[in-house]
C-alpha cells in the first residue's frame, strides 16, 4: 500500500487512481532513462543544443523535426537568410559549425526555418540571451557562452534549512525611478532592505525572457534566457551570489504551465508545426490566458523542460522554484470555475495525468541536482498528495500556496464589518491544511491594477491625505491597526512559511500597472516608492518596522517547528482569539470599540510571561497601552495557568514564557 493512503485514509476509495499515478510515473521514467542512469544525466539538452564554444569552434544545434531546411542568419552574414544552412542529423536534429571566427559572444543571430514553401524567422530555442532593438522593437538572439567570461561564484558553502519567509520580487519595478530597474541595482539597493526585514528567501518574478513586459513575466518565450531587460546573465549571477552571501535563498518563479503564442520569439511553430511542443487543436490552446499548452507526453518536450530546470539550478545557482499555474496543468479544463468541494473532483477524466507525471519527474530531478532545493506549487485546487514525496504516491512539492487566505481576507475586508468577522471560520481556514503551506495575505496578484492591496482596501483615498504621522483619523488608524493584525495572524497561524510581495509590508500605495498603450507607457505605477518609508514622516515607516520585527520574531522563536498552532481561546461576541505556537502566545482583540481589562487567556506553562511586542507599541504607531512588564500565569484558587491581559481595541500582543532562573549552588 502506498504511504499516502496510510497518512490519508480518506483516499482509500481512490487507491486505483493513485496506483495509476505511480504506474504512469514509473513507465515514463523508465522510458526517459534508456541509456541514462539518472534523470540528471538525462536532463542535459542545454549542453548539446544552442550555441557552444569548443576549442574556438562554435557549434549551433537545434531540434526541429518538422523542418525541411534550417538556416542561421545574423550580423555575421549581413542578415542573409539562406547563406548558412544547418546540416540535418538524425532524430530531427540540425547542426552548423563555425571555425573561422565568424561568430562569437555578442553576435546577433536568428534562426530561419523552411517548412514546405514557407520561410519563417525565430529566436534559437536554447538562447541564453535575447535582446530587443529599441528602435524597431524586434528581438534577436545575442550569442552568449560564458566560457570566455565565466562568473566567479563564492557561494559554495551556502546552505539554508530555515522555514521560508519569502519576499516576492520583480527586479524591473524595484526602483523608485520611472524606468526599468537592473539586476545590479536590485543587488545593491534592495537586497540589503530584504535582509534587514528578515526575509530569508526571495522569489524572483519575470526572469525567464518574455517579449511583453506587462505580462509580469507569465508569457515566457525564451526558456533558457535570463531577461535582458534588467542586464546580462553575469549580472543576474552577481545578484544571486550576493543574496547567498547575505544568507538569502533565491527561488525562480517558473513558468512551465504554458508558453507565449509568439512564433518569432517563442517555441510556437518553431519547426513549422504546432505539435513540436504543444498539443494540437483545442487542447493546445489556453482559453483564459491566450497561450499554448505543452504536450507533456512527448519525451522531447520532457527533455526540454527538465533540462530547463537543471539549467537554472546549475547555471544560475537558484535554490528552487515556485511553479506557476499548477492548477491549470492538473486539469484538462484548467480548473476554471471548478469548486473542488469533494475528493471526486481530483480523480476524473478531467485530470491531466500526463501533467502530474511531469511534475513528479520535475520534483525528483530537482532533488537529484540540488538536494536542499525547495519547490512550491501554485495550486488552488488542493490536489491530494501535492506535497507528499513521489515515492509515497505524491507529486513531490515541499509547499503549496495557501491561495484561499487572500480570498478570505478580501471577503472580510470588502464585504463585512469587523463585528461580523467569524473567528471560527478564520481559524479553520488558517489551520486546515494537510500539506506544507505558504501563508500570505496578498501577493502580486492582489496588487495589480483592477484589484486592491490590503492597505488600499482598508484606507482607500485616506492613503493620499492621512498617512502623516501627526494625522489621526478613524479611517486611517483602523487601517494601520488591521494591516498589522491581519499580517500577524496570517504569518503565525496560517502555514509552514510566509510570503509577502515587495512593498506590501509597508502598505505601498496604489496598484501595479505596467507601461502600456492605455497609460501612455508610463512607469508611474510600475515602481516601488521606498522613500515613503525612509523620509521618517509617514506611517508607512511604522508598518515597515512592524513587519520587520514580526518576521524576525517568527524566525528567532522558530514558530513553524510546531506545525499547527494550539488554540487557547476564541470568543465570537468579544472578537478575541488566542493561540500558542512553539512556546509563544498570540492574542488578538479584533473588537473595534471595546477594551478588555484583565482578559483571561489560558496558557500551557505555569511560568511568567513577558511581552515580546504588540501592535499597540508606540514604534508601530500604537498608543502604548500594552506595557512590556512580566505577567504571572498563576491564577489564585484555580487549576491551570492563565494570563490576565489588557486588550485595547484592534490590538494584538505576542508573549514568551520566562523560565525561572536556576538556583546557584553554594
Amino acid at each position: 500500500m502506498l504511504k499516502i493512503l496510510k497518512k490519508q485514509p480518506e483516499l482509500k476509495p481512490y487507491e486505483s487512481d493513485l496506483n495509476l499515478r505511480m504506474d504512469n510515473y514509473k513507465i515514463k521514467k523508465k522510458m526517459l532513462l534508456t541509456g541514462c542512469d539518472s534523470l540528471s544525466s538525462f536532463a542535459n539538452a542545454h549542453h548539446y543544443y544552442g550555441f557552444h564554444n569548443d576549442n574556438n569552434k562554435w557549434y549551433y544545434r537545434e531540434w526541429a523535426p518538422g523542418a525541411d531546411e534550417v538556416y542561421l542568419t545574423g550580423d555575421f552574414n549581413g542578415w542573409n537568410w539562406t547563406s548558412h544552412p544547418l546540416t540535418k542529423l538524425e532524430n530531427g536534429n540540425w547542426e552548423i559549425c563555425f571555425t573561422n571566427g565568424e561568430i562569437g559572444n555578442g553576435s546577433l543571430v536568428k534562426t530561419i526555418v523552411r517548412n514546405g514553401d514557407k520561410l519563417t524567422e525565430h529566436l534559437p530555442l536554447y538562447a541564453k540571451r535575447c535582446v530587443q532593438n529599441r528602435e524597431t522593437a524586434l528581438w534577436t538572439c545575442e550569442v552568449w557562452d560564458d566560457t570566455e567570461e565565466q562568473f566567479q561564484w563564492t557561494d559554495q558553502d551556502f546552505k539554508s534549512n530555515e522555514a521560508p519567509y519569502i519576499y516576492e520580487t520583480h527586479v524591473g519595478m524595484a526602483t523608485e525611478e520611472y524606468r526599468v530597474g537592473t539586476y545590479i541595482e536590485f543587488a545593491e539597493n534592495v537586497l540589503p532592505r530584504i535582509a534587514d526585514l528578515g526575509y530569508n528567501t526571495i522569489q524572483m518574478m519575470a526572469i525567464m525572457e518574455h517579449p511583453y513586459y506587462g505580462s509580469f513575466g507569465y508569457q515566457v518565450a525564451n526558456f533558457f534566457a535570463a531577461s535582458s531587460k534588467y542586464g546580462t546573465p553575469n549580472e543576474l549571477k552577481y545578484l544571486i551570489n550576493k543574496a547567498h552571501e547575505m544568507g538569502i535563498r533565491v527561488l525562480l518563479d517558473l513558468v512551465h504551465s504554458h508558453a507565449v503564442k509568439n512564433t518569432m520569439e517563442g517555441p510556437n511553430l518553431f519547426d513549422g508545426t504546432t505539435s513540436q511542443f504543444f498539443h494540437e487543436g483545442e487542447r493546445g490552446e489556453h482559453s483564459a490566458w491566450g497561450t499554448k499548452c505543452f504536450n507533456y507526453s512527448k519525451p522531447e518536450v520532457l527533455h526540454f523542460l527538465l533540462s530547463n530546470l537543471k539549467f537554472w539550478l546549475t547555471e544560475y545557482h537558484f535554490d528552487g522554484f515556485r511553479f506557476d499555474g499548477v492548477t491549470s496543468m492538473l486539469y484538462h479544463d484548467h480548473g476554471l470555475g471548478a469548486s473542488f468541494d469533494s475528493l471526486d473532483s481530483y480523480f476524473t477524466l478531467n485530470t491531466d495525468t500526463e501533467s502530474i507525471t511531469y511534475l513528479q519527474l520535475a520534483n525528483e530531478l530537482i532533488r537529484e541536482v540540488k538536494k536542499d532545493a525547495i519547490t512550491i506549487a501554485e495550486d488552488m485546487s488542493g490536489m491530494p498528495g501535492m506535497c507528499v514525496p513521489v515515492k509515497d504516491g505524491g507529486i513531490g512539492f515541499d509547499y503549496r500556496l495557501a491561495m484561499g487566505l487572500p480570498d478570505l481576507w478580501i471577503k472580510y475586508v470588502k464585504d463585512r464589518k469587523e463585528e461580523d468577522w467569524n473567528l471560527g471560520e478564520l481559524w479553520k481556514q488558517m489551520t486546515f491544511r494537510n500539506a506544507g503551506t505558504i501563508a500570505y495575505v496578498e501577493s502580486h496578484d492582489q496588487a495589480l491594477v483592477g484589484d486592491k492591496t490590503m492597505m488600499f482596501r482598508l484606507a482607500d483615498a485616506a492613503m493620499y491625505t492621512d498617512m502623516d504621522k501627526a494625522c489621526h483619523t478613524l479611517v486611517i488608524d483602523r487601517a494601520v491597526a488591521l494591516h498589522k493584525m491581519i499580517r500577524l495572524i496570517t504569518a503565525t497561524a496560517g502555514g509552514d512559511g510566509y510570503l509577502n510581495f515587495m512593498g506590501n509590508e509597508f502598505g505601498h500605495p496604489e496598484w501595479i500597472d505596467f507601461p502600456r498603450d492605455g497609460n501612455g507607457y508610463s512607469h508611474q505605477y510600475c515602481r516601488r516608492q521606498w522613500s515613503l518609508v525612509e523620509n521618517g514622516f509617514l506611517k508607512y515607516q511604522w508598518l515597515n518596522d512592524f513587519d520587520r520585527d514580526m518576521i524576525h520574531t517568527c524566525k528567532k522563536y522558530r514558530i513553524t517547528k510546531q506545525k499547527y498552532p494550539d488554540l487557547k481561546s476564541i470568543h465570537e461576541d468579544n472578537h478575541v482569539i488566542a493561540y500558542e505556537r512553539n512556546g509563544l502566545v498570540f492574542v488578538f482583540n479584533f473588537n473595534g470599540s471595546q477594551t478588555f481589562d484583565a482578559y483571561k487567556i489560558p496558557v500551557s506553562m505555569g511560568v511568567d510571561y513577558k511581552v515580546v511586542f504588540s501592535t499597540d507599541d508606540f514604534k508601530y504607531g500604537g498608543y502604548g497601552n500594552i506595557t512590556h512588564e512580566t505577567r504571572s500565569s498563576f491564577v489564585p484558587g484555580e487549576q491551570g495557568s492563565a494570563l490576565r491581559l489588557l486588550l485595547p481595541p484592534r490590538t494584538a500582543v505576542v508573549l514568551r514564557p520566562v523560565k525561572p532562573r536556576a538556583k546557584r549552588k553554594k
